[in-house]
């Protein structure tokens, strides 16, 4: 479980960047907290979630991604293993 810091938010910000998303913060009425365009490879959070929800729902989203651990750096990517752990240990 990550903790629910600004820190661990601009981690999760920053090994999607690093991946090739774009994330957003808008208004919106998202079931899980975020949202993602495919398409577009952007992700939409919800700017009125509060801190946890946010870290939750950019975790979740990365865990259902594949991401070419190729595009991080040796930091990003054990944060991004330590983060597909978490599923497999739930």
């Amino acid at each position: 479980m990550l903790t629910a810091t600004n820190h661990t938010l601009e981690k999760l910000e920053n090994l999607l960047k690093s991946a090739g998303y774009r994330v957003r913060y808008e208004k919106g009425n998202f079931k899980t907290g975020a949202c993602l365009l495919q398409s577009s490879r952007m992700v939409v959070v919800n700017k009125f979630s509060n801190l946890e929800s946010k870290i939750q729902a950019l975790q979740e989203l990365i865990r259902s991604l594949e991401v070419d651990q190729k595009l991080l750096d040796e930091k990003q990517q054990a944060f991004y293993q330590q983060i597909k752990q978490t599923e497999l240990q739930l």
